[in-house]
């Protein structure tokens, strides 16, 4: 059972989502209104977009493992307050270069705070809960990036395109006051022991008592190396491989949406709210497909999410413009990439044990990001050469099914962390 202080917590974290959300979609709903106030057009921001990507791997890499050393506490608050105050900065911006400089800062504030975010959500949760509870967490971000294109059109009138940067700017702020509060004391931070990966000299038939000794050396002050390390490196590829297709297909497609369904009919407003509704459908597919992998078999469930997603770009492009047809396309197929966001951190509860856990993540961040990358600018160069619509989205059909292939690995990747707890377990009794 939760307690009440932790129920709280976990909400508050899952407001640190709904920031994120809605910090993700401003900037590419802003975009197509900036063209005539400041004279840049859309297909000047591809590198903007990117910007973030970069921060959030630089972030997720370098400082979020910091969490597994040092406590979340600390990683999640100064996270949350930095992101707060540079989206703010953001608002101030009449040059591409000033947004690039502002969004790769907040991609690195935000790059810390959430992989630690999404670990101790996973600590909190009971075992047979994981995927779920991370799950319901990060499903702030499809709520996010919904209440984003819903409320575009009424923060725009009031008080123009910096409002969509003053919301999640504040809002971040505020969390991290709420949080430096409810996190102290009452909410566990990570209490599993270091355990020292695997080594060749174990292999080879060292003493394997030596793996239940804290770890040492440059692995024991960089956990996030044991990651490429035996036994970790294939469960790491495989979920890491995924977050950077999922990433490609989720990125791409919520930086241009705005600007591309005006191109096949849609208003601004219009198009705004389209892509609302196909982010919220990602709430439900999200928390549908976490308990699925928690209760069934987790490779299958991913099998059918991406494969949904396939096919769904796949009559995006085969087809002509219809507000209707897409929009139900569109919330199987950018629902399904922010899905894919909310239910891959629960399959890093089940690949790796809680001491990697942030590491997992934020590393897994890093790679994500090393796949999107391609996303914003290979959309800016799409609508550069004039592509319609229907191409453009069509072209995500590609990484979703590279992920279902993928996903064929994913019951060999969960076995390696049964055999490493029952080799533990036996060094312990022997």
């Amino acid at each position: 059972m939760f307690s009440r202080r932790n129920l709280v917590a976990l909400g508050l974290m899952t407001g640190v989502f709904v920031m994120e959300g809605f910090d993700i979609a401003a900037m590419g709903l802003v975009v197509p209104r900036l063209e005539g106030p400041l004279g840049i057009p859309p297909e000047n921001f591809g590198w903007v977009f990117t910007a973030i990507l970069l921060g959030l791997g630089i972030g997720g890499a370098t400082i979020a493992p910091l969490g597994d050393r040092f406590g979340r506490r600390a990683l999640i608050v100064a996270g949350c307050l930095a992101t707060g105050l540079v989206t703010l900065a953001t608002a101030t911006s009449t040059t591409t270069t000033e947004f690039l400089i502002w969004r790769f800062l907040t991609g690195l504030a935000l790059g810390a705070c959430l992989p630690n975010v999404s670990a101790l959500s996973s600590e909190l949760a009971p075992a047979g809960m994981r995927a779920t509870i991370m799950a319901v967490v990060s499903a702030g971000i499809p709520v996010g990036l919904a209440l984003a294109g819903f409320a575009a059109p009424a923060i725009i009138g009031l008080i123009e395109w910096q409002g969509l940067f003053y919301v999640p700017g504040i809002t971040a702020i505020t969390l991290a006051f709420l949080l430096w509060f409810m996190l102290d004391g009452g909410v566990p931070q990570s209490s599993e022991p270091k355990v020292v990966p695997s080594t060749a000299s174990e292999d080879a038939g060292g003493d394997p008592a030596t793996a239940t000794k804290p770890a040492g050396g440059l692995v024991g002050k960089l956990p996030q190396l044991g990651l490429f390390l035996s036994p970790w490196a294939f469960p790491f590829a495989v979920f890491a491989s995924m977050l950077a297709l999922n990433a490609m297909v989720l990125w791409k497609l919520n930086s241009w949406l705005p600007t591309i369904l005006p191109q096949a009919g849609l208003s601004l407003d219009v198009a705004a709210q389209v892509a609302g509704v196909a982010n919220l459908a990602g709430l439900v597919i999200g928390i549908g497909a976490s308990m699925l992998m928690d209760r069934w078999k987790k490779g299958l469930t991913l099998m059918l999410l991406f494969g949904s997603m396939t096919a769904s770009f796949a009559v995006i492009a085969l087809t002509a413009p219809d507000t209707t047809r897409w929009t139900l396309m569109l919330m199987v197929g950018v629902g399904g990439a922010n899905a894919g966001g909310m239910v891959l951190p629960g399959l890093a509860a089940y690949l790796f044990p809680a001491r990697l856990l942030s590491s997992a993540v934020g590393m897994g961040v890093l790679v994500a990001r090393l796949g999107a990358f391609a996303g914003p600018p290979l959309g800016a160069a799409m609508i550069g050469a004039g592509m319609p619509a229907q191409t453009i989205i069509g072209v995500a059909a590609f990484p979703a099914v590279a992920c279902v292939v993928v996903a064929l690995l994913v019951s060999r990747a969960l076995l390696v962390k049964g055999r490493e707890e029952a080799r533990v377990a036996a060094s312990a009794t022997g």
